[in-house]
């Protein structure tokens, strides 16, 4: 993927190889690529995923993204109906992409 005139390692699913490549910016980027438009409650996701990652070294499947949203942000967004409002198909692949993480384990 080019971005700003630099190339960008993805792998075949579009996911980023290089994690320092990611910017917010970028995450703007992936999302149009999605069709979507992050909003403050697409961020409060991503951020939460980027500390998730950087704490457990592994994207969470959804089961863990919704206990860790829960514990988070509360249990009214700790719901799988939330998160697929936000992330369509599969939230914890598409949240995962856009917030330049790998593809979670056991999605897939």
């Amino acid at each position: 993927m080019t971005y700003h005139s630099d190339q960008l390692a993805l792998d075949e699913e579009g996911y980023l190889l290089n994690l320092d490549d990611w910017t917010p910016e970028l995450a703007e980027a992936l999302a149009a690529k999605e069709d979507l438009t992050l909003s403050s409650e697409h961020w409060e996701i991503i951020h939460l995923l980027r500390h998730f990652y950087q704490q457990f070294e592994v994207s969470p499947a959804m089961r863990p993204l919704v206990k860790a949203v829960t514990k988070e942000l509360g249990p009214e967004k700790g719901k799988s109906i939330y998160l697929m409002k936000l992330f369509p198909g599969s939230p914890p692949k598409l949240a995962a992409k856009i917030a330049g993480l790998p593809k979670p384990a056991n999605c897939l």
